[in-house]
């Protein structure tokens, strides 16, 4: 059962909106933002806060790839395996990324919580490719060695 503050940041989130259904996708959204994902705890408080049912509010929050259910690391990697990027190789870069951190296609998240992969259909930086972004940062012509280098920096960076 989460803590006090749990719903407390929900209730936060949920102040800047109506309390109408209109505002379920911007505030699933936000609550996204502050845990990395959608915790399945909080969809039955949120629909009742605006009032529509539990099932609506997981129908939405299911219905759309981007929100996710699953608790997400510190560094989201999302690798572009749309048709520019797969055609210059960025299948090895997603292999190499699930080496070097012990994931897999069905396991996408550390055990420390700092690294998620994924794959996506396109990030729209095909002149890129093959790339990869790191949260909200793009990073272009990627190779198996350069994603090496890129977890090593980040790992720098956390440890900071």
């Amino acid at each position: 059962m989460p803590d006090k503050s749990f719903y407390e940041k929900a209730d936060e989130i949920m102040s800047k909106y109506p309390a109408q259904e209109r505002s379920l996708i911007p505030i699933i959204h936000e609550v996204q933002e502050a845990y990395n994902y959608v915790p399945l705890e909080l969809l039955p408080y949120i629909a009742k806060h605006i009032g529509i049912t539990e099932t609506k509010a997981y129908s939405v929050a299911s219905f759309y790839e981007r929100f996710s259910f699953e608790p997400k690391g510190k560094y989201i990697i999302r690798v572009c395996d749309g048709t520019a990027c797969h055609v210059r190789h960025s299948l090895p870069v997603l292999e190499r990324l699930r080496s070097q951190l012990g994931l897999s296609d069905k396991k996408h998240t550390t055990d420390d919580m700092l690294f998620t992969v994924e794959t996506v259909s396109c990030l729209g930086a095909c002149s890129l490719a093959p790339a990869l972004m790191v949260n909200d940062r793009v990073h272009p012509a990627m190779t198996p060695e350069k994603a090496d280098a890129l977890i090593q920096e980040l790992r720098e960076e956390a440890a900071k």
